[in-house]
């Protein structure tokens, strides 16, 4: 009893941290976008991590974690289970209920991907319809392959904290998405030439990377499922070496292209090797883990020019950080630590392949059924100009303190 109360403790400090992050994806979207836009990235991140946790209670964590099924799909029935809840020997790390609510944590964060990705221009109700389904059905069913013991796990699989159940499938999802919306007016010239856009508050922005290096303690932390002194501390140590191999890689390489110190791609870098190391961070020693986040920062500034020749508009980098650097980060699993091997790399290449090709499948088709509910995903140019606070909210996030002209 009293290793279960510890590691339950331990497991509901992390719950905590990861619900922590959502503030840091708040802060690091508000900033990032320009100021007639924030109450709408407001709006967004309080309505993904709300709807996230009560969708998830509905239905998620009972089809993303089915008990016996055929390793594709199954569901263990509508809402919690208080008789499980109830029950102590349930799991030798958590209780059913720290068990749901670490998961529900989860869940959501993969909708807050995609709500940086869309900032600027899709309708709210959109964003919202588009969001539910994929907290409903398309992340679930893809943890369910991996973490609720589907075929993906029978295959060898490794993703330790979600590189890819998480992170790429909330980038698949995004990346779909601006495809259906377009950049937004004024990204791109008339010969495709990107036009920065900067964002109205980078020093919000720069606390919501730390508010969000921070949570990844119990993103990472949270996902060892216990208070294990050694696999914890070790986790704790390859997660923040990777972060900051990062943010300096992802410096150093975009001062070399780009002759200028660019404190963007410095934060993203970060992000990047957080992603990075997402997967593997058990199983890393600590030069690895700084290999791993130093690639992930360099991957994230190439992601970023690429993305933008590709003429795709992501206002915070979103893509470039949580799908790129998921897929790398996944891959790494085979490269480096306690399972690299040819065959274990395989198994990798090829469970980011299927999710790749099941998120873009299943998140065009809910792109579809958006865009016929609502006339479109995109709000109408003047709207866009004007800006959404106003256009969909009728309000601004910022009291104006200008004097009276008399």
């Amino acid at each position: 009893m009293e290793l279960l109360t510890t590691n339950n403790v331990w497991m509901m400090i992390c719950t905590g941290l990861v619900f922590f992050m959502h503030l840091g994806f708040t802060f690091l979207e508000s900033g990032m976008t320009r100021q007639k836009n924030t109450v709408n990235i407001l709006f967004k991140n309080f309505f993904v991590i709300t709807m996230g946790l009560l969708v998830y209670a509905i239905g998620g964590f009972n089809l993303m974690y089915p008990g016996d099924f055929n390793g594709y799909i199954g569901f263990a029935g509508w809402g919690l289970d208080s008789l499980a809840a109830a029950d102590l020997g349930y799991n030798e790390g958590y209780t059913y209920w720290t068990d749901f609510l670490f998961q529900g944590m989860f869940a959501a964060t993969a909708a807050t991907i995609v709500s940086g990705a869309v900032a600027e221009r899709i309708k709210l109700g959109a964003f919202m319809l588009y969001a539910l389904l994929l907290v409903s059905f398309v992340y679930p069913i893809v943890g369910a392959w991996k973490w609720g013991g589907g075929f993906m796990d029978a295959m060898g699989f490794y993703d330790f904290a979600g590189s890819t159940l998480v992170h790429s499938v909330g980038g698949w999802a995004a990346l779909v998405a601006i495809i259906f919306l377009g950049a937004r007016v004024g990204r791109f010239d008339k010969d495709g030439k990107p036009n920065a856009i900067p964002g109205h508050n980078l020093p919000i922005s720069a606390a919501g990377v730390l508010i969000l290096w921070l949570g990844w303690f119990g993103f990472n932390g949270g996902s060892v499922l216990s208070a294990d002194p050694a696999l914890t501390s070790l986790v704790l140590v390859t997660t923040s070496l990777a972060a900051a191999a990062g943010g300096i890689a992802a410096f150093l390489f975009s001062l070399g292209l780009y002759k200028n110190y660019d404190v963007t791609m410095f934060m993203n870098g970060v992000l990047g090797g957080l992603v990075g190391i997402t997967a593997g961070a058990d199983q890393m020693s600590p030069l690895e883990s700084v290999i791993i986040g130093a690639i992930g920062g360099i991957v994230v500034v190439l992601a970023i020019s690429f993305m933008d020749k590709q003429k795709l508009d992501d206002p915070v980098g979103a893509i470039a950080v949580h799908l790129f650097g998921g897929i790398w980060g996944t891959l790494a699993v085979g490269i480096f630590g306690d399972l690299a091997s040819g065959e274990q790399f395989a198994v990798q290449a090829a469970c980011v392949g299927i999710t790749g090709v099941f998120s873009v499948v299943s998140c065009t088709i809910i792109g579809f059924i958006t865009s016929a509910i609502f006339g479109g995903m995109r709000v109408s140019k003047e709207e866009e100009i004007a800006g959404l606070d106003g256009a969909e909210h009728g309000m601004s996030a910022y009291a104006d303190f200008r004097l009276n002209q008399h």
